[in-house]
Formats: structure tokens, sequence, C-alpha cells
């Protein structure tokens, strides 16, 4: 099989940094951060022992970030990147270990899974060399059955899209992934590819979200997408985020790669609404002499507010959010102040940094000064100073010839 480039993505998505050829150390098979969704053993140097025995489950890596904890048979040692042939239904499946000792025992506890559970799947044996061979001869066949499939689904008239197809090690059953907006009867679908690629169909259906990770991308912040680098689990984004941000309300800025609302919109989120309980009601009015002065728009980090007389409403005027609270106290006291201009919030100072050099002046190189300065740095050059000079200088330089202190 020729070492491509796109065959090379494929098995970074499974953890391996280069195309398996038989049977090598897990270091030259596997590297951190080759593939996303990676694990990293932080606590690789403590083994976990209970009872004298080494924590006998591992955590095991498929392709398109499926992962599954199973059981280590007795007299068997397992490191991280060890391909490993692992129970499946039916047959077997080849996979990269990714987790072991105290780490894979603390991932499973953050799973809800048990290793005392009965459905907890066995690890069969480290993969021999007809095992890679087969399990690289299934793969090479899932870009071409995705393609064909595509084509079958289309002939049915089917409203979904098949992303892509995971073949089993042995080969003897398919993984379809596949999204769709509706509920879709894909039982004839089912039929045609069984008998078009004589293999076990499976499938399964994803959202646009997960579709957008397994795809990748950059984002607007110039770095690579959160969905496909790290997140495994996503929730819900709404406009209520958007709004509480005071973000404005376009579709083309708040929507991600997949056509849905950015995620990163709720990693904030918590922050805004607790900074938003310190600030005043919005909807009450504040009376002045002047008249009365409503809510126009706020700056959440900085704790600002602009407010506005409703008989000049072009007119910002930027208030604190201690002061907005203070003169909304005084108008329930009844007491009315003269205007807003008066106790207007004292604006932020800008850092101010001396000229030194006119290191902050755009036309420095245009001042006639320059040329003075230039000057005299020519004439104390030690190569523009009389012998004399420079002989005096080197004396000073080395202590001779120094007036003593009084």
């Amino acid at each position: 099989m020729n070492n491509t480039s796109s065959e090379l993505n494929e098995y970074k998505q499974q953890g391996c940094c280069r195309i398996p050829v038989s049977i090598q150390k897990s270091e030259n098979n596997s590297q951190h951060s080759c593939c996303k969704l990676d694990s990293f053993n932080w606590l690789q140097s403590l083994d976990h022992i209970v009872d004298n025995q080494v924590f006998d489950c591992v955590e095991v890596r498929f392709k398109n970030s499926r992962k599954d904890f199973y059981k280590i048979p007795d007299g068997l040692k397992l490191h991280w990147g060890d391909i490993v042939a692992v129970e499946a239904s039916p047959g077997h499946d080849i996979g990269v270990v990714s987790l072991t000792g105290e780490t894979a025992r603390l991932q499973m506890i953050k799973k809800g899974k048990s290793p005392l559970a009965d459905d907890v799947k066995k690890i069969y044996r480290k993969a021999r060399t007809n095992d890679i061979e087969k399990w690289l001869h299934s793969r090479s066949f899932e870009n071409d059955t995705m393609v064909q499939s595509r084509r079958i689904a289309g002939q049915l008239r089917l409203d979904m899209k098949i992303n892509d197809v995971e073949y089993q090690g042995d080969g003897t059953k398919a993984i379809f992934y596949y999204t769709a907006e509706e509920r879709v009867d894909f039982r004839i679908l089912i039929k045609k590819l069984a008998e078009e690629f004589s293999v076990r169909i499976e499938m399964k259906q994803i959202g646009v979200r997960q579709e957008s990770g397994r795809l990748g991308g950059i984002g607007p912040c110039g770095r690579e997408l959160c969905c496909s680098s790290w997140m495994s689990k996503f929730k819900s984004v709404s406009t209520i985020s958007a709004r509480t941000q005071n973000l404005s309300l376009n579709p083309q800025k708040l929507a991600g790669q997949c056509g849905k609302l950015k995620c990163c919109l709720n990693f904030e989120q918590e922050m805004y609404a607790e900074s938003l309980e310190n600030f005043p009601n919005t909807r009450t009015i504040l009376r002045t002499q002047n008249g009365d002065a409503v809510f126009r728009k706020m700056d959440i980090l900085q704790g600002t507010m602009w407010y506005s007389y409703t008989t000049n409403p072009d007119n910002f005027i930027k208030l604190t959010k201690e002061y907005v609270s203070e003169l909304i106290n005084l108008n329930r006291k009844n007491i009315i102040p003269e205007s807003l201009e008066n106790e207007k919030s004292k604006e932020d100072e800008k850092v101010k940094y001396d000229q030194i050099v006119g290191q902050d002046d755009v036309t420095r190189f245009d001042n006639v000064g320059n040329k003075k300065r230039r000057k005299n740095r020519n004439r104390n050059h030690p190569g523009n100073r009389n012998p004399r000079q420079n002989q005096d200088r080197s004396r000073n330089f080395n202590g001779d010839n120094q007036t003593p202190n009084n």
C-alpha cells in the first residue's frame, strides 16, 4: 500500500502516526498529538496496585475517536500504543491501546463503568502480522465503499448523507456513519449494501457537530476546531448565550463550520451570567431634572453602562454600574439629581508612556534633531577620534590616572 497523505490521515484518526506494516514497538506506531482527542497518561509512573495486582483494564482506541475499555488476559503486559486484537460482535477488531494503569481506572470511573461488570469485553492478544495485514486490507476498501454507498442511497432517494465507513479489523462488519435531518427508513439500503459488499452492515447516525469534528478545520480564532481537537461531548447551544454576552444575532458571525451555533458560546456563559447579577436592572428609568434617561448598552467586562436622555437619544453617556445603582436608590427616595453629566463616571485613564527617544513618534525620522545626534554619535566613535583621545580613554577604562576620592 502506498503511504499517501490521505491514507496516513485516516490512520492518524485512530492514533497511529504512521501506517503499521508489521509488529513494531509502541513508540514506533503512535505518538502523542498526532491524532485528535488524544489521551495522555499523566500517571504512567504510578501503577495502581490492588492486592499486589496491576489494574487489569485498558482503554483501546478505534477509528473516528471511538473508544472502549477491555480486560487484559492473565500474563499479557500491554503498553500505550500497542496494537491489539479485541473481542467484537461478531469476530474480532483491531485497535490501539490509548490508556493503561491508574489513568485507565480513573477514566472508567469518569465514564461510569465498572471493571468488574460482566459486559466488559476482553483482549485476545497482541496483533500478529496476519492480523495487521488483514486490518490494513479491510481499511483500504473504506473510501470506495463510502462512495458506492452514497450512490446507492441516492438511487433509493433517501434524504441522508453517508459521512464515513469503518471496517472491522477482521473485515466481517462495516459501520456506516450518516447524518439526516429526519428519521430515515434504510432497511432496503441495508439489504443493498449487504449484497454489494458481502459484509454485515451497521448504521450509526451522528450529528452535524460530530461530522464537523471528523472533517476538522481552522476556526475564526485561528486555532484548530475544538470539536476535532479535544471536545468529546457536545452540549446544546442557544441564542440565550449570545444575548447574555451582548453579541449581535448575526448568523454568519455566530455559526460555526457545522452550520450550528458555535460551541465556544457556552465556554464563558457562566462567567457572564455571574457578572450580570451585579448589574442594576436595565429596565429602570433614571429620573433627572434634565429629563428621563434610558438604558442603551453595557460593557460587562468593564462594568460600564450607557444611558441617553429620551429627548436626545443619540447622545450616549457612559456611567459605572455603581453610580447607576446609586441613582436608582436616590430616585426611590424621591431625590432627583440635576443631570447625569455632573456625576458622569470617570473614564479609564489611558496608559501613558514617557517619550524617551521618540519611539512613539511616527515622524521621528524626519526630525532635524536626529541629524545632530547622529553627527555627535559619529564624532564620538572610536574610529573617528584621534589617537590621543583613544589613548586617554583606554587609560581611564583600565583604572590608570584616576583621581582619588576626596
